[in-house]
């Protein structure tokens, strides 16, 4: 196969779930429908929470800005993918691919450290109440945000840079509906040995770190939780906890579900649909979680929904 260095490609081919023309409608409506429901349900989460100032406590200012970030993860991947659906044209621009690529990381990066920042407040919150306040004031919450944002954008920019000086050969099909940083990098002739070393150790050490963070903290939130005499204190304890554990489930559940199906399997296919499930479908299902599960959400977004002004 002929080479091309980075700077002669002039496009990528998404191939998406299927070649079938058939099925594209389908595939088009039904992603068109979960990229709706995620747009919408998440900016209702961040209206009602700027709007009720009963809210307005850091616990809902790290949930605001995990919303905020689905909006922009789905919208990084499923509006180009319509387009090409509709357009029946299924190429992306080298410059586009690679930004495409550099916004999931982004995002993907930015969800993992919000999630270990909100494990951190819950921590703070169940273990230390007194002195919640003190702690988790609203300079803290807004350096906490900025810094995961900083971590996750150093992390993408150098992937994407060492992507950047790769050479491709003229077969530039990606069998995926966006640019996956493993997909690109299959389609390079030049030597990836130290992008898998990079994407090795920094994603162990980025995604890692704050899933230990989680993992330590809820160690931290159940022992607390164990020693209240209360039922009822126990109770709602666990309860604040419980939208917040069971995001984090999903998303990473859903993470480890993409390595282990690329590990396991050279199906295309079954890599695609895993990645679905690890970029679209917890987006869309954060704010059912968070609605669903928390009382005074569901009574903000009442109050939204009908008009309600919020009472101090």
């Amino acid at each position: 196969m002929e080479i091309m260095n980075q700077t002669a490609v002039s496009k990528f081919l998404l191939l998406g779930l299927t070649d079938d023309p058939a099925l594209q409608p389908l595939i088009f409506n039904l992603f068109l429908s979960m990229y709706l429901v995620t747009v919408l349900g998440n900016l209702l989460i961040v209206l009602a929470v700027s709007s009720d100032s009963h809210l307005h406590t850091p616990m809902y200012f790290f949930l605001c800005n995990l919303s905020l970030n689905d909006v922009c993860l789905s919208t990084s991947t499923i509006p180009k993918m319509l387009v090409n659906i509709q357009t029946r044209d299924q190429s992306i621009s080298y410059a586009g691919c690679l930004s495409q690529l550099c916004f999931v990381l982004i995002f993907c990066g930015l969800e993992n450290c919000l999630l270990a920042v909100m494990a951190y407040d819950r921590y703070v919150a169940i273990c230390h109440p007194l002195r919640y306040t003190v702690i988790m004031n609203p300079s803290l919450c807004i350096l906490l945000v900025l810094l995961s944002l900083l971590l996750s954008i150093v992390h993408a920019l150098l992937h994407t840079l060492m992507a950047l000086h790769l050479s491709f050969c003229t077969h530039l099909e990606i069998p995926h509906f966006f640019c996956e940083l493993a997909q690109v990098l299959r389609l390079a002739c030049s030597d990836t040995l130290v992008s898998h070393i990079l994407i090795f150790s920094m994603s162990n050490m980025f995604f890692g770190v704050p899933l230990l963070g989680i993992i330590f903290s809820y160690t931290k939130i159940v022992s607390s939780i164990l020693r209240m005499p209360s039922v009822e204190g126990r109770y709602k304890a666990f309860s604040t906890c419980g939208s917040h554990l069971s995001v984090v489930t999903l998303f990473y559940g859903t993470g480890f579900g993409v390595h282990l199906s690329s590990a396991i399997t050279d199906s295309s296919a079954k890599n695609v649909v895993a990645s679905m499930m690890y970029i679209v479908v917890p987006q869309m299902l954060n704010p059912f979680i968070y609605s669903l599960r928390n009382k005074e959400m569901k009574e903000a977004l009442r109050r939204l929904i009908t008009g309600m002004p919020s009472f101090l």
